[in-house]
């Protein structure tokens, strides 16, 4: 069974970082493309960035240069470093596990708070 489990959200004040992380139990993680969700109140869920299985990455254009996704293929744990954080990034966080042919798993999500 696979089990995704997120932590590091909080509050913290605009200019300041945050590191999430996600671990993943089972065995799919290394084959995994993983990636980091959020939805504010009244809007849809967007993905934020994304850590293919080869290596490569990608962010949303709202990010790019402010957070970092990274994973440790032996602790299964996908982790997105935030800076430079601003109210508008306030949102539950999701992180997702999975690829085409194998299904896609979420986690419980945890909310970070931009606000002085």
């Amino acid at each position: 069974q696979v089990q995704l489990v997120e932590s590091g959200g909080g509050l913290v004040q605009p200019g300041g970082s945050l590191r999430l992380s996600c671990a993943v139990s089972g065995t799919i993680f290394s084959m995994s493309n993983m990636a980091w969700y959020r939805q504010a109140p009244g809007k849809e869920r967007e993905a934020v960035a994304q850590s293919f299985s080869d290596g490569i990455t990608n962010y949303a254009d709202s990010v790019k240069g402010r957070f970092t996704i990274s994973r440790d293929n032996a602790k299964s744990t996908v982790y997105l470093q935030m800076d430079s954080l601003t109210p508008e990034d306030t949102a539950v966080y999701y992180c997702r596990a999975g690829r085409p042919g194998l299904g896609y798993y979420w986690g419980q999500g945890t909310q970070v708070t931009v606000s002085s």
